[in-house]
């Protein structure tokens, strides 16, 4: 058991390893750091679930699990955003709009790890989600992807994801704590429709999903659709 304890924390640092290949990959330009980021994804959401499993949720854990966040869910991103801008834009501050994606990105994991508000929602966008739209607008259908690609057009997604990140804004948890339809129409809902969209688009679909998401979780609470 004392070797099991440290698993939830090797995958938290595997979560950071990714993160660091991925700026790394940015400046050889040999990955696209869109594959960090998910890889980072799937090793973000098994360290909690081990942690769960073999109930060794620990402080230090939760604590390090922000710090890789940052750096793969942050950084990162922010990084990939000020590349894109830059190789499209000729105006030499404009690329900077990028690092807000940084600077929300810790302020929401800081204001997360003090509020015990959201351990079966979010209020405001979760990083890996905030991540995984902006690594995977390279895989957008061409025409969409030549129109996002604007200098101007990606410095505003900066902008409005960044402060997503931080909105009152209450979205739904996947976590599910029985599998009835009751009180989970969001997350089945959800569940299908991004399954449909992936196998039509593929990565690609991957920012609509997110956007998706955001929606669905706006329209339940309208609604007056209650999760549990």
């Amino acid at each position: 058991m004392s070797l099991l304890r440290h698993i939830p924390n090797a995958l938290t640092c595997a979560n950071l390893v990714c993160g660091c290949f991925g700026i790394i990959s940015l400046f050889t330009n040999t990955v696209e750091p869109a594959y960090f980021i998910w890889a980072a994804c799937v090793f973000d959401f098994f360290d909690g679930f081990a942690a769960r499993l073999l109930k060794v949720s620990s402080p230090i854990g939760k604590e390090l699990d922000s710090l890789a966040d940052v750096v793969s869910f942050g950084v990162l991103p922010a990084l990939a955003m000020y590349t894109w801008i830059g190789v499209e834009s000729v105006h030499t501050y404009l690329p900077y709009v990028a690092i807000l994606i940084a600077v929300f990105s810790a302020w929401r994991l800081a204001k997360f790890n003090i509020d015990e508000n959201q351990s079966d929602s979010f209020i405001g966008v979760p990083t890996p989600a905030n991540a995984l739209f902006i690594s995977a607008l390279p895989f957008l259908p061409e025409a969409l992807r030549i129109a996002v690609f604007s200098p101007y057009v990606l410095a505003a997604i900066a902008i409005v994801f960044s402060l997503l990140l931080v909105a009152p804004l209450p979205l739904f948890a996947l976590k599910f704590k029985s599998f009835s339809w009751q009180g989970n129409q969001p997350r089945f809902t959800f569940l299908a429709v991004s399954v449909l969209l992936l196998a039509a688009f593929h990565a690609g679909a991957i920012p609509f999903i997110i956007l998706f998401y955001i929606g669905i979780s706006l329209g339940s609470r309208l609604a007056g659709v209650e999760t549990k």
